[in-house]
């Protein structure tokens, strides 16, 4: 969108005594993948970068010498290049916000990126810039941000299922989060332990406590329409060699199961959609289990279908998913159809369950490291409000650099700023352990 700054104004605000730094996430809806928009260098340039949940460290697809030459230690080229992406540095700025106002840019100095090829990068979104990761580790950008704000280590995200209307991610706050109308979704979460992995899916050059960089959460059974669904409740957890339990995945599509589960999980939803009058039609890939769109009815939820639930825990914490994020529409070549958004992930997946973005979309996901849990609010439509909802009327406001927006960077910031740099001296040689 050229050289402009986009704040999202009106449909939702973020209160805190601290700024806090917030950002858009758009979607793309061939991959079903989500990007995190922010702005890279001085003066800002807008930027798209994949948001991956699991990931460790944040990549960019192109990086120049001189950003190594800007990094306060040569020591991070040093030390990754022999384990994977050289290390660069260049400054990262996101809108802030103090309340029901809008902000400005907030720049943090210094913000550290792994600098890869294009071939690291395949497959990344079309137009995508990078990677923004939001993994377990003391380079992600929860962590950084964090870290510069001396704020608690807290980020939530709210995915959206639409192109035409963003989702947000805050990043150093734990609410109060308001959408319209007037509505502070910190005070409608339920609440999770965050788990461990005791060995980590992939390759990382950070050290830190925890082996695994993803996001577990401890699910203990399913159920539709509030009748358990029966299968071996072993693959829940995660044994000594990382295998099993349920992780979130931004970069997965749709809900993947092992085959077991998903068996288990597809014959009780189909049992229980027959009580409903709805007959299974021809299937279209990926999904196994489909029905006529006009057999299905329409709630304030989404598709009348049985409700699937995530019982976490004990039967008091239910992560409850309804039509909306269960059911995906196919309409194409004559065929219009609803079909259960969920997938058979094999008889030996690394994770026995993987959530899934459509699952996540248009829920309100609090991830508190400082306490070790998750916030979940469950549909937003279920608290009468929705991001892409257009009532709500989500305005993007543009703002010109040539208005001194370039620049708008709040001398509290700034004094922050340089008042930690002359206590690392090396800029940012403290978050490598």
């Amino acid at each position: 969108m050229s050289t402009s700054v986009l704040f999202c104004l009106l449909s939702l605000f973020l209160g805190a005594a601290f700024p806090a730094f917030l950002a858009p996430i758009t979607t793309d809806l061939p991959s079903k993948r989500y990007m995190l928009r922010i702005y890279l260098k001085a003066p800002p340039q807008p930027a798209n970068l994949l948001l991956d949940l699991s990931a460790s460290f944040s990549t960019l697809v192109y990086c120049s010498h001189s950003h190594y030459s800007s990094f306060g230690s040569p020591s991070c080229k040093a030390r990754s290049a022999s384990r994977g992406p050289v290390c660069s540095s260049d400054s990262l700025s996101m809108p802030v916000t103090d309340g029901r106002n809008p902000g400005q840019l907030g720049v943090i100095p210094r913000f550290v990126f792994a600098c890869g090829k294009r071939s690291l990068l395949k497959g990344l979104v079309k137009g995508a810039a990078g990677l923004a990761g939001l993994g377990r580790s003391n380079l992600s950008v929860p962590a950084q941000v964090s870290s510069f704000s001396s704020e608690n280590l807290v980020f939530a995200l709210c995915l959206s299922g639409s192109p035409s209307a963003p989702g947000v991610a805050f990043f150093g706050s734990g609410g109060p989060y308001y959408f319209l109308p007037e509505i502070d979704l910190s005070k409608h979460l339920n609440y999770t332990p965050l788990l461990s992995n005791p060995t980590g899916s992939g390759s990382t050059v950070i050290n830190y406590s925890n082996p695994s960089n993803e996001y577990f959460i401890g699910l203990t059974a399913i159920k539709v329409n509030g009748k358990a669904v029966e299968f071996n409740q072993t693959l829940l957890s995660i044994d000594e060699n990382g295998f099993g339990g349920t992780k979130l995945s931004t970069v997965t599509p749709y809900t993947s199961l092992h085959s077991a589960i998903y068996r288990a999980l597809t014959e009780a939803f189909v049992n229980e959609s027959a009580a409903l009058n709805l007959t299974v039609t021809q299937p279209v890939k990926p999904f196994k289990v489909c029905y006529n769109a006009d057999e299905v009815m329409t709630t304030g939820v989404g598709p009348a279908v049985p409700t699937v639930d995530f019982v976490l825990q004990d039967d008091d914490v239910i992560w409850r998913i309804f039509g909306w994020n269960s059911m995906v529409r196919i309409f194409r070549d004559g065929v219009d159809v609803y079909c259960l958004g969920f997938l058979d992930g094999g008889p030996n997946p690394r994770s026995s369950i993987v959530i899934g973005g459509h699952q996540m979309d248009d829920n309100l996901l609090q991830f508190d490291l400082e306490s070790n849990r998750l916030g979940f609010s469950s549909s937003l439509l279920v608290h009468g409000t929705m991001l892409n909802n257009s009532t709500h009327q989500v305005i993007w406001v543009e703002m010109s650099f040539a208005m001194g927006l370039m620049s708008v960077c709040c001398e509290e910031w700034k004094t922050k700023a340089e008042k930690k740099n002359m206590k690392d001296g090396s800029g940012r040689e403290d978050i490598f352990l």
